[in-house]
């Protein structure tokens, strides 16, 4: 027997859920080690079991949910181990991709790279003032904006694909610490600014350094 191959219209309605659940995981509205049960999350959120069930194998691919040994599924856990291991797998792969970026990357990359940095620089001015659910989005996008530019010239789906995989599994930690008030937004203005000078005059050495310097602390580590 055949599966039913999913339409357009299967996945564009996947991708709406999908969405709709990293958003609440990553605010907490879907909280760590919680059960997610198939026909509470419809009543929520939409679907049918079928898209409802893809999606959640979906998140599960990207870390953010875990399948049960009871074939249930939960949001995965966000512990200080979580949070280590998340952070040591992302300067890897971070570092990796930023090397290999600054060897192949060209004047249009840099153009990105610079546009990037300042879309972070203004979003970064309004959530230090003050911080709703639309504005630490926006700030979220881009954060992660920046982190993905920064790799892009790498050439290597495969390694862009890791580096947003785990930056997205970070999303909790770092959401939290904005809305708890614990970062300190003039020493991560100095830190992006150091690792932009270092990616514009390529400087391997030096931008892989302020590179680790600025994911230690966007985790909080």
């Amino acid at each position: 027997m055949f599966g039913r191959r999913p339409s357009a219209e299967d996945d564009t309605v996947v991708a709406v859920l999908a969405a709709a659940l990293r958003r609440d995981i990553s605010f907490g509205v879907l909280r760590p080690d919680q059960k997610l049960k198939i026909e509470a999350l419809r009543q929520n959120y939409g679907g049918s079991n079928h898209s409802m069930r893809e999606t959640l194998r979906m998140l599960s691919a990207e870390g953010l949910v875990e399948a049960t040994a009871q074939r249930g599924f939960r949001v995965t856990s966000a512990t200080e181990d979580d949070l280590r291991d998340i952070l040591l797998m992302r300067l890897e792969i971070e570092r990796l991709g930023l090397r290999m970026a600054m060897q192949q990357g060209d004047v249009p990359w840099e153009g990105r790279v610079m546009a990037s940095h300042h879309a972070l620089r203004h979003i970064e001015e309004t959530v230090s003032q003050s911080v709703d659910d639309a504005t630490a989005l926006d700030w979220d996008i881009a954060c992660r904006t920046f982190a993905a530019t920064l790799v892009e010239a790498a050439h290597s789906p495969r390694l862009t694909g890791m580096q947003l995989k785990f930056y997205d599994q970070s999303r909790r930690f770092r959401l939290a610490l904005l809305r708890e008030g614990r970062l300190d937004f003039a020493i991560r203005a100095r830190q992006q600014q150091a690792l932009l000078e270092a990616v514009l005059a390529r400087d391997t050495e030096a931008a892989l350094t302020a590179l680790e310097a600025y994911v230690t602390a966007d985790l909080g580590c």
